[in-house]
Formats: C-alpha cells, sequence, structure tokens
C-alpha cells in the first residue's frame, strides 16, 4: 500500500528502479530496525565520546562472543548470554582497575581480547549452526520478523531509559563532586550505564553484528561533538548521522549487491570526514580558510 503511493506520487520524478527497495517486505523491516538500532547506538555514543570511553563500547561488543557461544551449549537464549559476557567485560575492566596500577584501556585491551579469544576457541570446537560471519557482520537485510520484534523492545527499552535518566547520567559524567554531594550513588550509575551498553550490544547483535555495533557506538557521537557543544543538540545531530547513514547505507548496499554493515559504516564515517572538514568553526578547511578583511 504504502510503496503503491510512492511509486504513483513519485512516478514522474523518481525512475522506478530507484523505488525498488521500497516494495520488500525485508528492505522496509531493515529501514526500521535498522534506523531504531542506530537511534539507541547514537544516544549512548554521547555518553560514551564525551566521557572517554569509547573503547569501552569496542570492548563490550566483543567480549560477548563466549556468552554467545555457551548460551547456544547450555540451551539459553543468545541474548542471555551475550548481556552476561558483556557485563561480565565491564565489571572485570571497573576491578582490575581500582585493584591495580594498570590504566583502564590497558585493561581494556587485555580483557576484551582474552574474552573475544575465548569466544573463537569456544566457537570452533563446538559443532553448531552459528556462522561467526553472521555474529560478527549481522545480516540486516535477512532478519526475521522475531529477531525484528526482540531488538525493537530491547532498542526502545534502552532508548527510553537513557533520554529519562540523561542529565542524572550527564551530572555524574561531569560533575561528579556535585552529583555526590546530591546524594547520587556514581558507581551505581557508571553500573547501570554499562548495563545499558551491553543490554544495546545485545538488541543490535543480530541485526548488525559486532563490527557495526562498534562504528554505531563511536562514529554518531563523534560527528555530533564536531559540530554542536550543546548536549541536547549533541544528541539530535548524533542521531540524525546514525538513521541518515543506516538508511543510505542499506539503500546502496541494495543496488550495489555489497555487505550492508559495510555500507552504513561507510556512510557514517563519511559523514565524519565531512564534520571533520567543514564543521563552522571548527571544521579543517574552515580555520585555514582566509578570514575576510575588516573595512
Amino acid at each position: 500500500m504504502l510503496c503503491s503511493l510512492v511509486s504513483g506520487h513519485w512516478s514522474l520524478v523518481i525512475p522506478e528502479a530507484l523505488l525498488e527497495p521500497l516494495q520488500h517486505a525485508f528492505m522496509l523491516r531493515a529501514f526500521l530496525v535498522g534506523s531504531l538500532v542506530a537511534a539507541v547506538c547514537a544516544v549512548l555514543s554521547c555518553f560514551l565520546v564525551l566521557r572517554g570511553w569509547s573503547l569501552m563500547g569496542d570492548a563490550i561488543s566483543h567480549a560477548v562472543l563466549p556468552g554467545i557461544v555457551l548460551a547456544y551449549i547450555t540451551g539459553l537464549p543468545l541474548g542471555v548470554g551475550a548481556f552476561a559476557s558483556g557485563l561480565l567485560c565491564s565489571t572485570a575492566t571497573g576491578w582490575i582497575k581500582r585493584h591495580t596500577r594498570v590504566k583502564e584501556d590497558a585493561v581494556l585491551g587485555v580483557v576484551f581480547t582474552g574474552l573475544f579469544a575465548l569466544g573463537l576457541v569456544l566457537h570452533v570446537r563446538t559443532e553448531s549452526d552459528l556462522h561467526l560471519d553472521h555474529i560478527l557482520f549481522g545480516s540486516l537485510l535477512g532478519i526475521e520478523p522475531g529477531q525484528a520484534r526482540e531488538t525493537i523492545v530491547l532498542s526502545l527499552l534502552v532508548l527510553g531509559v537513557v533520554l529519562l535518566l540523561r542529565r542524572t547520567l550527564l551530572l555524574v559524567a561531569f560533575d561528579p563532586a556535585q552529583a555526590r554531594a546530591l546524594g547520587f550513588p556514581l558507581r551505581a550509575f557508571d553500573t547501570l550505564l554499562l548495563a545499558l551498553l551491553a543490554l544495546a550490544v545485545v538488541s543490535a547483535l543480530q541485526a548488525v553484528g559486532i563490527i557495526l555495533v562498534i562504528a554505531m557506538l563511536v562514529t554518531p557521537g563523534a560527528t555530533a561533538f564536531l559540530l554542536t557543544r550543546r548536549f541536547d543538540r549533541m544528541l539530535a545531530v548524533a542521531v540524525a548521522v546514525a538513521v541518515g547513514s543506516t538508511l543510505l547505507g542499506a539503500y546502496v548496499s541494495f543496488f550495489a549487491a555489497a555487505h550492508t554493515a559495510a555500507c552504513i559504516v561507510l556512510a557514517q564515517a563519511l559523514a565524519f570526514v565531512v564534520a571533520l572538514l567543514f564543521a563552522p568553526g571548527k571544521g579543517l578547511l574552515r580555520r585555514t580558510a582566509p578570514s575576510p578583511r575588516t573595512a
């Protein structure tokens, strides 16, 4: 119905071949699920970029692999195993950082590479129908309706909690002394943010895979950071960049017969490069351009 109306209205303007993706249910489902996942990851990416936790998103994304394999072996839902493994990564990182002199980035590197390697060993040693390519790169165009519903529910849950608590999370991140004086439990809010991050990774895993989740958790926030200094505006810009890149990447992949996740990541990277060069007042080309002479 929607496709007919769109085709009828734009048939004199847009060649019919360019509207072909809108005629397939799997493409419409990919647009919906991909956009929602992108919006959730973009909102979280703003917190990660501002707090310097971008590597944490990378770590948790890789660390979910052993949990997925162990959940398959024990017959548990894969999402449960992935969430537990991601939470273990963040908890172990915090414990080691507090009890040793090793810096957080080094601890993250040790923990997530160790867990990822464990996941690879378990995957190879386990006879299953789990394809590593699907875990790493996802299958956005091939996501089933049941998987789509699960992703949508988890994504809306994470998005709702983050937006509801965004001002408190921001206060804890940038003024911990004031947050402590107001009675906020700082460690509990840090744990909550990491738990939401792990849940976001789980919600996106079946649709876009580990590799794309990493890009979605870093690039939109970094791009928005170049374009604005107000946090609420940063959230809006990050979501716009992430959703726009997802729609463009999925659309291009349909015609180019290229991997959807790779096309989406490239679109996000292109948006970052454009912001890096042309951001008002801060873009590299804007700063190097000669200023007009004053009379």
